[in-house]
């Protein structure tokens, strides 16, 4: 082998062992997926918590004793976003070791190919999220499916690991529970864990989306979906909870918190998931509203 042949080789080996880089997916195009996906500096919300999420699409990193752990991937174009606020606070991406996604639908998923791919954590879900997730489509039970379309696809994940209602996963000394909540979707699932600081432990509960979006002639009365919704904001009610995050900011006021972060720690409500049950309630109420069935 010639000296220079040698030198290619070299330089191809060591380019391949160089540090892993992100690769996002395309972008995917819908009406609020600017503004959703506009820029968001990163903030610590509690001691292991942060928020490293975009203006209007929650991501949420967990600092462990043996790595990170992230809920949530926004949109495909959010991950490169997702992946710099991370680098901003200090920590590596290649160190998250669990992605949890709370359900199924393109601007909560459709990160989550990319991450995975420069992580290599492994991604949990729900029993009902994983058929949709590693095939990056809605399925017919889903309130937004259209048939025979490709409406709300994403990238698939190629490897996805299903959570029972219930079950926990540790990662180091956190443990992060699944609690099923559907209702805006059939694989909508909330995630709670503990966050300390100085002595003091709070509990976390990212409350899954519930609100009542649909493809057109889907109706959650008629479907059943709003029984099903009511009882899951009686489940969200009913946990322990003293800090309140959700897939969109806007569900537990993150910008109104934001202008008070000097005031004391305004993410600390023990109310707060009583408070997002009853609005979620509302919400309900005005899509049945809507479809004409009323109170159920």
């Amino acid at each position: 082998m010639s000296r220079s042949l040698a030198f290619v080789i070299c330089l191809a080996l060591l380019a391949g062992c160089g540090p892993r880089e992100l690769e996002p997916d395309a972008a995917y195009d819908c009406e609020r997926c600017t503004d959703w996906n506009q820029p968001q500096d990163p903030y610590r919300v509690h001691g292991n918590t942060w928020y490293v999420g975009t203006a209007g699409l929650s991501s949420i990193l967990i600092e462990t004793s043996d790595g990170l752990i992230l809920v949530d991937g926004g949109l495909p174009q959010s991950a490169p976003l997702i992946d710099a606020n991370i680098r901003e606070l200090g920590f590596d991406p290649l160190d998250i070791r669990a992605i949890f996604v709370s359900h199924v639908h393109y601007d909560h998923a459709g990160g989550v190919n990319a991450l995975q791919r420069l992580s290599r954590a492994t991604v949990y879900t729900s029993e009902n999220g994983v058929t949709p997730l590693t095939t990056g489509r809605l399925q017919p039970d889903d309130p937004q499916y259209i048939a025979d379309s490709d409406a709300g696809s994403f990238p698939a994940v190629k490897s996805v690991v299903a959570v029972g209602d219930g079950e926990s996963i540790s990662v180091g000394e956190t443990a992060v529970t699944a609690v099923y909540t559907p209702g805006h979707t059939n694989n909508s699932v909330t995630w709670t864990w503990e966050s300390c600081a100085l002595g003091t432990c709070y509990d976390v509960v990212y409350a899954d989306s519930m609100t009542g979006v649909s493809a057109p002639g889907f109706s959650f009365g008629a479907s059943g979906a709003a029984t099903t919704m009511i009882e899951s904001a009686g489940k969200v009610a009913d946990l322990d909870c003293d800090i309140l995050l959700s897939p969109h900011p806007f569900f537990f006021g993150m910008y109104d918190k934001l202008e008070r972060i000097d005031e004391g720690n305004p993410f600390i409500n023990e109310l707060a998931c009583v408070f997002f049950a009853e609005d979620a309630l509302g919400w309900l109420e005005q899509r049945l509203n809507a479809e004409g069935g009323g109170s159920q």
